[in-house]
C-alpha cells in the first residue's frame, strides 16, 4: 500500500502516523509538505493529528486551504482513501470533505485520555477488520472534538450509515457520562457518501502497536486498508 502523511505548520501527529504506517505497511510513507502541489501515486493519504496553524481563526480552517489540500481533495473524489485524524477531521470539514463541524469541548476543557468507541459500520476499508458492535479503546487529545451537525446532516449520516464510530461506556453502552466531548450521538468518526474518507476524532496509531497499550486495536484499521488494495 502506498501512503502519504501531509504536514502543516503545527502538526505534531505526523510522525506517530508514519511510525505506525512504517510497521504495518513495511515501508515508511511519504511525508507531504502543505505547499507541494503534486502527490504520487497513492493508496491512502493521513491528515494527521496535531495543531495546524497553531488552531488560529478556527482548528482545520487555514489548514484546509493549504495548497496541498486541492490536490487532496482531488484523490478523495477519484477514489482514494483519506483518513484525517483529530486535527485532520477537523481540516476534513472545513475542507468540505465531511459533513459538519468539530466545536469546543462541552466542558471547555482540552481532554487527553484512553476512551471506549463502539463500531457503528464495518462496511468501508477503513473498518473492515473489526466486527460490528465492536468496542475499542484508542487515546483522544483534543479541545475542540464536540461534533456537531444540523438535524437534516444527522439523519442523513444515521440513514446512510455513515456513523463510523461513537463513544460509549466500556459494555459499548450510549451513555452522556462516556461522551467526552458532547458530541451530538455521541459520534467519533464520520465517512463520506463515497466511504472512501472518514474522520475520527480518536487517534488510531496511537494504538497500533500493543506495547502502547489499548490492545494494539488500532493496527486493525490500516490493515484493512492494506486488504482493501490488494482485493
Amino acid at each position: 500500500m502506498r501512503a502519504a502523511v501531509i504536514v502543516f505548520p503545527g502538526s505534531n501527529c505526523d510522525r506517530d502516523a508514519a511510525v505506525a504506517l512504517t510497521k504495518i505497511v513495511g515501508r515508511a510513507p511519504a511525508m507531504i509538505w502543505h505547499r507541494d502541489t503534486e502527490l504520487p501515486k497513492l493508496d491512502l493519504i493521513v491528515v494527521p493529528g496535531g495543531f495546524s496553524y497553531g488552531d488560529y481563526l478556527r482548528s482545520g480552517a487555514m489548514a484546509a486551504r493549504s495548497p496541498v489540500m486541492r490536490e487532496v481533495i482531488k484523490r478523495a473524489e477519484a477514489g482514494v482513501a483519506v483518513l484525517g485524524i483529530c486535527n485532520g477531521f477537523q481540516i476534513l470539514t472545513e475542507a468540505g470533505l465531511l459533513p459538519g463541524a468539530l466545536m469546543r469541548n462541552a466542558a471547555l476543557k482540552f481532554i487527553c485520555r484512553p476512551v471506549h468507541l463502539r463500531v457503528e459500520t464495518t462496511a468501508t476499508a477503513f473498518t473492515r477488520r473489526y466486527k460490528k458492535g465492536q468496542v475499542v479503546t484508542f487515546p483522544i487529545a483534543h479541545g475542540e472534538g464536540n461534533y456537531f451537525a444540523a438535524p437534516e446532516v444527522m439523519k442523513r449520516l444515521e440513514g446512510e450509515d455513515r456513523v463510523a464510530f461513537r463513544y460509549t461506556s466500556p459494555d459499548g453502552r450510549i451513555d452522556p457520562a462516556h461522551n467526552p466531548n458532547g458530541s451530538l450521538g455521541a459520534i467519533a468518526g464520520i465517512l463520506n457518501e463515497r466511504r472512501n474518507v472518514l474522520g475520527l476524532m480518536p487517534h488510531p496509531e496511537r494504538a497500533s502497536d500493543p506495547l502502547l497499550g489499548f490492545g494494539g486495536t488500532g493496527a486493525a484499521m490500516f490493515e484493512g486498508l492494506i486488504e482493501a488494495v490488494a482485493a
